[in-house]
C-alpha cells in the first residue's frame, strides 16, 4: 500500500495565504527519492528529480484542479485534480515516487 507524506510547509502556509490551492499552479514531479516528513519545499528533494528528456521535463507536470471546496474556519480543503500525463519517447526513469508541490509559492512548498 502506498504511503502519503505531505510537505509540512504546504499545510502551514495555506492558512496565512502564502499558498492558495484554488489559484496557484500545482505540479507533480517524479523522483527516485522517498519524500519524508522533514521535506518542506521542492528544493529539499529536487536534486533527485528525473532529468529532462524522453517525454519528461524537469519541474514536473502541471495538474489542473477540476473541483474544490473549502470549509470556512476549519482550513479543510478538498480538491479533485486531473491526473498528470507524460508520453515517453524513450526510456524514462527510473522513478518510484510522485511528489506534488505548489510551484507558485515563493518557497515552492
Amino acid at each position: 500500500m502506498a504511503s502519503f507524506n505531505k510537505f509540512n510547509a504546504l499545510a502551514s502556509e495555506m492558512p496565512n495565504g502564502s499558498v492558495n490551492l484554488a489559484s496557484d499552479t500545482l505540479k507533480v514531479m517524479l523522483t527516485n527519492t522517498i519524500p519524508v516528513n522533514t521535506n518542506a519545499v521542492y528544493s529539499d528533494i529536487s536534486s533527485n528529480e528525473l532529468g529532462s528528456g524522453n517525454g519528461y521535463t524537469t519541474g514536473g507536470a502541471t495538474v489542473t484542479t477540476t473541483s474544490s471546496t473549502q470549509s470556512g474556519g476549519t482550513y479543510k480543503y478538498l480538491a479533485s485534480l486531473a491526473n498528470p500525463t507524460w508520453t515517453a519517447t524513450g526510456a524514462m526513469g527510473p522513478f518510484r515516487y510522485a511528489v506534488m508541490y505548489d510551484s507558485s509559492a515563493s518557497t515552492k512548498a
